[in-house]
C-alpha cells in the first residue's frame, strides 16, 4: 500500500524547515507576514516553475485545484493572487538567494557522491582541475511594465551572470544586474580556489583582473581581442595540426600594460573563417589541450539556453524589481532541483523530459525517487478496495 506523500512535497524536503526558518530570520522576511508564511511565497514560485504557471492566476487556480493536498505542504489555502503579488513586490529576495546557495551545496554533495560509486553516465570531459566558465546572458522585457528596467532605445532588459561549475554543470554563483552592467565587473568581485581554471569570452578582458587571477593561482582560457597591443616576447614551435603559432607575449601599452605574460595560441579555424586566437596564463599544458578547454566554455551557452526554454524567466508574474528578482532567483533554485534528481535517477534523463513529466507528477502520491528510477512503471495501488469504500452496498 501506497504510504507516499505527494511528489512535490518530497521535492520540498530538499529544504529542511529549520534551515529555512534560520534564512527568513537572518533577513527579516515575514516582519509584516500578517498570516501569508515566507514558506508558502516559496511553494507558490516553485510551483510557478515545475507546474510551467504564466501567471499568478494559474499559480493560485492551480494550487486550488489540489487544496486537499496542500495541508501535508504546511499550506492551510492557496493563496490569493493579491496575497503573493504583494509578498512578491516586498519581501526581500535575497531570501531566495540564500537558498539557492544552500541547494547548490546538497547538489555538489551529490555529484561527489555519485562520482564515488561510479553512478554518472554519459561522455564528460576529464580534467584535473576545477573548471568554471563565465558568462551572462540578457533576459528581455517590456519597458512601458518594467519601466525600471531600461536598457536601450525603448527597450527594458536585466543581466544574469553566471559561474557554472562543470562539476555536474551546476550554477556556482549567480548575480542579476541592470543590463548594462559589464560582465567584468562581477568577475572581479568573485573569488576563486587555487588551481581553479575559468573559461570565459572576450567580453572579460581586463589587464589587471588578469594580473591578479595570476598572483592568485587562478588559471583562464579566453580569447584576444582584435586590435589588442601585443609585445611577443618568445616564440615556441607549434605543436598540432591545427596550430599556427604558440607565443610568449605581454599584454598591453604604457599605463595600461600586463605585469605577467600570457601564451598565445593561434589555431587554424574548422572553416573559412579567421584564426582562432587563446589567451592562457598556463604555460605547460599542449596547444590542443587548451583549445579543448576553451571549446568546454559552450557549456554556459547551453545552459542559458536551457534555462529559458524550460524554465519561467521570459514571462514574470510580477512587475516590480523585486518580484522579478525573486522569479528568477527561484527558476535557478528549481533547475538545481532538477539537476539534484538526475543526478540521484538510474533512468537516464534528459532535462526538457524530466521537467515535462513532473509538471503531471507534482500531486501524485508515489515514492519520488522509484519514480525516477522507473518513470514508466505503474504505481502501486493505494489501498486495498474494500479499505477505500466508505460504505458497504447491500
Amino acid at each position: 500500500m501506497n504510504r507516499v506523500c505527494s511528489i512535490f512535497y518530497q521535492l520540498t524536503e530538499l529544504f529542511p524547515r529549520s534551515e529555512f526558518r534560520r534564512a527568513v530570520e537572518a533577513h527579516r522576511a515575514e516582519r509584516h507576514a500578517r498570516g501569508f508564511s515566507c514558506w508558502a511565497q516559496f511553494l507558490a514560485m516553485l510551483f510557478c516553475q515545475l507546474a510551467q504557471a504564466q501567471s499568478l492566476r494559474e499559480i493560485s487556480n492551480g494550487l486550488a485545484c489540489s487544496e486537499g493536498k496542500l495541508r501535508h505542504l504546511g499550506l492551510e489555502s492557496a493563496p490569493k493572487r493579491s496575497t503573493l503579488a504583494y509578498a512578491n513586490q516586498h519581501r526581500p529576495w535575497q531570501l531566495y538567494q540564500t537558498l539557492f546557495e544552500q541547494l547548490y551545496e546538497k547538489c555538489r554533495s551529490e555529484f561527489d557522491q555519485a562520482r564515488r560509486q561510479g553512478r554518472l553516465r554519459g561522455r564528460r570531459f576529464r580534467f584535473r582541475n576545477p573548471l568554471v566558465s563565465l558568462d551572462a546572458s540578457i533576459i528581455y522585457l517590456v519597458e512601458k511594465a518594467f519601466d525600471w528596467a531600461d536598457y536601450h532605445r525603448g527597450k527594458g532588459a536585466i543581466k544574469l551572470h553566471l559561474a557554472l561549475d562543470h562539476q555536474g554543470f551546476l550554477p556556482r554563483l549567480a548575480v542579476i544586474s541592470q543590463a548594462n552592467e559589464p560582465e567584468v565587473n562581477v568577475a572581479r568581485r568573485w573569488k576563486f580556489p587555487r588551481g581553479t581554471v575559468l573559461l570565459c569570452d572576450k567580453g572579460y578582458v581586463d589587464y589587471r583582473w588578469y594580473d591578479r587571477l595570476t598572483a592568485e593561482g587562478v588559471f583562464f582560457v579566453t580569447r584576444e581581442r582584435s586590435k589588442a597591443a601585443v609585445e611577443v616576447l618568445e616564440r615556441r614551435k607549434p605543436v598540432g595540426e591545427r596550430v599556427l603559432a604558440d607565443e610568449v607575449i605581454r599584454l598591453g601599452a604604457q599605463r595600461n600594460r600586463m605585469k605577467a605574460p600570457l601564451r598565445r595560441i593561434v589555431l587554424e579555424p574548422p572553416s573559412a573563417d579567421r584564426p582562432i586566437t587563446l589567451l592562457t596564463n598556463h604555460f605547460e599544458w599542449d596547444a590542443e589541450t587548451v583549445a579543448e578547454l576553451y571549446r568546454q566554455r559552450w557549456e554556459i551557452e547551453q545552459f542559458f539556453r536551457t534555462l529559458k526554454q524550460n524554465l519561467r524567466v521570459k514571462t514574470f508574474v510580477g512587475t516590480s524589481a523585486n518580484a522579478v528578482l525573486i522569479q528568477v532567483w527561484t527558476a535557478l533554485i528549481a533547475l538545481l532541483l532538477l539537476r539534484f534528481m538526475m543526478l540521484r535517477a538510474q533512468y537516464h534523463w534528459s532535462l526538457s523530459n524530466l521537467i515535462a513529466l513532473l509538471r503531471m507528477q507534482l500531486f501524485v502520491y508515489r515514492d519520488l525517487w522509484e519514480w525516477l528510477n522507473e518513470p514508466f512503471r505503474p504505481p502501486p495501488p493505494l489501498a486495498p478496495a474494500a479499505e477505500q469504500l466508505s460504505f458497504a452496498w447491500p
